[in-house]
């Protein structure tokens, strides 16, 4: 079984928003896993899947609807995906966010033999719910890597991050803090349980590495296999945070949303230029100012 982030039970943890769900079902769709003319799984179904109630996920639908990726909503049936999901042809030319643009690309490194992918991000959300469609292809039966080495830089827990931060300037017992540390190393860990899972039930040799970064990222960036580099921009913003069930105005990011841009190294010279120095500066941070990252 695939542990996912819904699966995962933590003081403080953020519920799925209904533009979290749009967001996962619309990748399945361009991805494929739902082809047109499928009908989704009940509202019953994919609440219990992704933990939340069943307007969230009217909610979902009702934004793939306007969108123009689901046909025949009601409340009598499942939604069909429609015939000719708008935007499909050109689908990856432009940024999508995040949690869409992850999992295909993911999917596509992880056809390959040997799998490498390097990481810098500052918590590991995102990566942890893309994995999910390259994990189930495996188990699917239609892609078999043989090796997988993941490295994943993450904030170090000892540092003041810039980001979340109370707007207030204080930190209650550090409970902002306390908040961001949990969702960072569970999120880690279930990501490691997935992939490590691999070894038995597959045979795929798997590493999975993480080191702490004495900053906090104000970028997120993805290597996969030494040719493509994916990077996102982090956007500060006002949040309200929930932490030990109050509510916290604080300064905070949604990495999920942040636009993904891809350079591919078999692309445009300038391009490859960027693959290239993205990891190198990934390498250098990995051997000298990052140190050894226990999750607990």
């Amino acid at each position: 079984m695939v542990v996912t982030q819904e699966n995962v039970a933590v003081n403080g943890s953020r519920k799925l928003t209904p533009q979290d769900i749009a967001d996962t079902l619309r990748d399945r769709i361009r991805s494929g896993d739902l082809k047109p003319g499928d009908r989704l799984p009940t509202q019953a179904v994919l609440a219990e899947e992704f933990g939340v109630e069943r307007g969230t996920v009217r909610q979902a639908l009702k934004t793939l609807q306007g969108d123009g990726l689901l046909a025949n909503v009601s409340k009598g049936s499942p939604p069909r995906i429609a015939a000719e999901p708008p935007g499909a042809p050109s689908a990856g030319v432009e940024p999508q966010a995040s949690m869409v643009g992850l999992a295909p690309r993911l999917a596509a490194a992880f056809s390959e033999p040997q799998v490498r992918i390097d990481v810098v991000s500052y918590t590991a959300e995102t990566l942890m719910i893309a994995l999910g469609e390259p994990v189930r292809h495996i188990h699917e039966g239609l892609i078999h890597p043989k090796s997988i080495s993941v490295r994943i830089m993450l904030p170090s827990s000892d540092i003041d991050l810039a980001f979340p931060r109370p707007i207030s300037g204080r930190d209650e017992g550090g409970k902002v803090h306390g908040r961001w540390l949990a969702l960072r190393n569970t999120q880690g860990q279930v990501l490691r349980h997935n992939l490590r899972a691999l070894r038995s039930s597959h045979g795929i040799d798997v590493d999975v590495s993480f080191r702490a970064l004495p900053f906090t990222p104000p970028v997120k960036l993805y290597l996969l296999n030494q040719r493509e580099a994916l990077l996102a921009y982090y956007t500060v913003e006002r949040s309200m945070l929930d932490v030990d069930s109050a509510e916290v105005e604080a300064f905070d990011v949604s990495g999920l949303r942040s636009p993904l841009f891809s350079f591919e190294k078999d692309a445009a010279p300038r391009d490859a230029a960027f693959v290239e120095e993205s990891q190198k500066w990934f390498d250098a941070l990995w051997a000298t100012i990052a140190t050894e990252l226990t999750l607990s």
